[in-house]
Parts: C-alpha cells; structure tokens; sequence
C-alpha cells in the first residue's frame, strides 16, 4: 500500500486529535519525520521532504475518498483515541473537495526547500576549489 501502520497511526491522530489537514499534517511531520534526531520517523532515519509529501498527499487522497464509508459503519473496536464511534458527536464533513491548493502548496515547499538543498551544494563545491 505505500503506508505502513505506524505511519497511518500518526496520521491518523495528526488528522483526528491535532485536527490537521494536509499542510499542516506535512509541517508537523517535517519536523517529526525529517530531523536528524527523530526516533519517530520510519526505519529510524530522516525522511526527505518529497518522501514526507508523497506519503501525506497519499493519505490525505486516500481518507478523502473513504470518508463517506465511516458514516454507515457500525461501531468496532476502540484500538486508538481517534478510532470510530457511534458516530452521534463526529461533525466532521464526510464528502471532500480536492485538496488541490494543498498540495500545490506542499509541491511549492518542496521544490523550495530542494533549491535551497541544491544552493547550499554548491556552495560547498565552490569553498572547496
């Protein structure tokens, strides 16, 4: 699938708990998932901002297709904080429009911060001759 289920875990209570949408789950995971020092990030290891972006556009498509299924669903077993209830409370809109501005503006970060990635290279290329 792309997603392993510690990775939907988290998104899961970015999207449920924080109450973030695709920007703002893809922020709070830049600095999760992106840092040197995250114990948190898959396999242990920084992930690179395109990786970071795939995955949150991923997810995000995905939840939007699926939402709607949530609405019929009997209550099942609560395994998270952000697991399904008897759905009385959940106000949530369960029909989504494109996330389209979103993820244009997750491309623009990307491409952004590879620019800068791709600058400071060369940089350090130039101080070396």
């Amino acid at each position: 699938m792309g997603i392993t289920y510690a990775e939907l875990s988290t998104f899961g209570r970015l999207r449920k708990n924080d109450k973030l949408g695709p920007w703002g789950a893809y922020s709070k995971l830049l600095s999760t998932w992106g840092s040197l020092k995250s114990t948190q990030s898959p396999q242990n290891q920084p992930l690179p901002p395109r990786q970071i972006a795939e995955k949150t556009k991923f997810f995000f498509s995905k939840y939007a297709i699926n939402r709607h299924k949530m609405t019929v669903l009997t209550p099942s077993l609560h395994m998270e904080q952000y697991s399904p209830d008897d759905n009385r409370f959940d106000l949530r809109p369960f029909l989504y429009p494109g996330f389209d501005w979103q993820y244009a503006k997750i491309d623009r970060d990307v491409e952004r911060r590879e620019k800068a990635e791709i600058g400071m290279g060369e940089e350090k290329e130039e101080d070396v001759d």
